[in-house]
């Protein structure tokens, strides 16, 4: 078993929900923080976790944020399973990002 730290980043260039991590097959992961970045003007951003087991999503943040702030929709860790994955979408393209910080738990042997 090994433990990787990674970043996952959202940048649209569509309005629609954009995937922004898929945990491997092979591992579960903690998403410590999704922080959101807004430059300028008014945005609406719903985040959601896709249960890949259950064929479902979930909206795990809405967030209304007038820049130029810097904001968590995490308020704590989202852990996700084989092959669930998160998706951001926000209501303009325009001076919008997102960061998340993750924590892949992989059950294979990082050697091998």
């Amino acid at each position: 078993m090994a433990n990787f730290y990674k970043n996952a980043f959202y940048d649209p260039s569509t309005t629609n929900a954009v995937t922004v991590y898929t945990c491997p097959s092979n591992a579960n992961a903690i998403i410590q923080n999704i922080q959101i970045t807004n430059s300028s003007g008014s945005k609406t951003v719903d985040t959601r976790v896709v249960d890949n087991s259950a064929s479902t999503s979930y909206v795990v943040a809405h967030a209304s944020i007038t820049g130029p702030t810097i904001c968590n929709v995490a308020k704590g860790p989202i852990i996700l399973e084989e092959s669930d994955s998160v998706t951001i979408e926000s209501s303009t393209t325009s001076a919008i990002s997102a960061t998340l910080a993750i924590l892949e738990i992989s059950r294979e042997d990082q050697n091998g």
